[in-house]
């Protein structure tokens, strides 16, 4: 793999960079909220060579999300199944809106009057 190789994935949303430590700490909360929220299987961390977790951007993003729920008092378990229902919600709309484009594209344009 070449520096450039790496450099890419650093855009990669779904590339498992940090540690559990790293995570953590940027989100402000403690590992055991992390390994909880994969307990309800919010989250499924990746594991380095040794075994350590390590985390995506998107990862962290919904473990911020869930904290944030969490925060305003609703059970761990709750929270994860929201934020699971609500990530399942926005894959069908971003797919329901493809369709719409696609349909759009290849619907036969009509003449106009008098043409």
């Amino acid at each position: 793999m070449t520096a450039d190789d790496s450099f890419g994935r650093l855009d990669d949303d779904d590339y498992p960079a940090y540690t559990m430590g790293r995570a953590a700490e940027m989100l402000g909360t403690t590992q055991g909220f992390l390994r909880a929220i994969g307990e309800a299987r919010l989250i499924t961390p990746l594991r380095s060579e040794g075994g350590h977790r390590r985390y995506s951007r998107y990862q962290l993003r919904m473990a911020a999300r869930a904290r944030e729920l969490v925060d305003q008092g609703t059970p761990i378990e709750a929270a994860c199944r929201i934020i699971i229902l609500e990530d399942q919600l926005e894959e069908a709309q971003r797919i329901n809106a493809e369709y719409r484009r696609a349909g759009a594209e290849n619907a036969p344009q009509a003449s106009a009057p008098g043409a």
